[in-house]
């Protein structure tokens, strides 16, 4: 999305059509940002079922000339700590240097017969600035059945900090577009080496 006087109500616009607590939104993905102009922007509201109850989750990417920023609000039933239902939403400010991966996951039918410029039918976006680390471990093994040798262990560190899947069957083809755009313009970001 090229940077416009009118993205910022964009933004604005795409929280409130999530219809997911807009105001409260709306103003922790505000306070994060601040006087910067926006470039892009993606808003991405996801209900999952846990037990009995549904909930919802909202995740809003925003990027600007040296920020990376994302919000998640999540709504929260009456428990214990609390009688009524709450909200809790968070932001993480990153500067576009710290970004060291952006992974863009297209699946497509039928690939024999795909045509540049079809639209995916889903797209996992994965961004990684080191926040977040996971490690894998295993015990390692040598090829030899019979070994009773200790091996030490083996294994994977991933940085994971950012997954955010969209389809067209559960978003629309509009938000798979804004996805696809939005990893488009991070991407030409992160490559420019003078940030």
């Amino acid at each position: 999305m090229a940077k416009t006087s009118t993205t910022t109500q964009g933004l604005r616009a795409a929280i409130e059509r999530s219809g997911y607590y807009p105001a409260l939104v709306a103003e922790a993905v505000e306070a994060a940002v601040g006087g910067e102009p926006i470039r892009s922007f993606l808003v991405h509201q996801e209900t999952t079922f846990d037990q009995n109850e549904v909930r919802r989750h909202v995740t809003v990417l925003v990027l600007t000339d040296n920020r990376f920023i994302v919000s998640h609000t999540d709504e929260q039933a009456a428990d214990s700590t609390s009688l009524t239902p709450y909200a809790t939403t968070s932001t993480e400010s990153v500067k576009i240097g710290r970004i060291s991966s952006i992974v863009v996951s297209r699946v497509v039918a039928n690939p024999e017969s795909y045509k540049p410029g079809t639209l995916p039918r889903e797209v996992v976006l994965t961004i990684g600035w080191g926040a977040v680390s996971r490690i894998d471990l295993e015990p390692a093994a040598c090829g030899d059945p019979n070994c009773e040798a200790d091996h030490g262990y083996t294994g994977n560190s991933t940085a994971d900090d950012l997954s955010l899947r969209v389809s067209e069957a559960g978003d629309g083809p509009e938000t798979v577009r804004e996805a696809l755009a939005f990893a488009q313009s991070l991407s030409e970001a992160t490559a420019d080496t003078t940030r």
